[in-house]
């Protein structure tokens, strides 16, 4: 399953890059569930990020590590895959892109996942949706 979600923000590229670093990877961390950072190397390939998912009743731990990473004078992109995924997740791929657009930005995140199963992968929709969702406003407040 795929999800596109773009922000606009009030800064150029290179400055958005800089800011994508531990302290934002934080702030992005939605209510539920509470995520602790265990790891965060950086956003270069070969670097690991790796959290702790508490659902309350148990924990899981997710590790994705960077596997590309590309600055041009339009656009920095880098991909994380997910390499230990909690249960309900099967594969992960997030590109996360930054977008020249004149002395502005568009951060785009582009990920695409799949659950065990088909039906999961569908259920599992609306609160992807609303994880990355729940970024925008982060994202324009830290960069704007």
């Amino acid at each position: 399953m795929k999800i596109t979600i773009e922000t606009l923000v009030n800064q150029d590229y290179l400055q958005v890059k800089e800011g994508f670093n531990e302290t934002l990877f934080k702030k992005l961390s939605p209510p539920f569930p509470p995520v602790k950072l265990l790891r965060f190397d950086g956003s270069t390939k070969g670097n690991l990020v790796t959290l702790e998912l508490n659902f309350i009743f148990f924990k899981q731990k997710w590790t994705s590590e960077i596997m590309e990473d590309q600055t041009t004078d339009k656009e920095f992109y880098f991909i994380d895959k997910g390499i230990e995924l909690p249960f309900f997740l099967k594969k992960w791929t997030h590109k996360h892109r930054i977008v020249k657009d004149g002395e502005n930005s568009i951060i785009r995140d582009e990920i695409d996942y799949q659950a065990p199963f088909w039906i999961l992968t569908w259920l599992l929709y609306p609160a992807m949706l609303l994880q990355f969702a729940y970024r925008k406003p982060i994202y324009k407040k830290i960069f704007s």
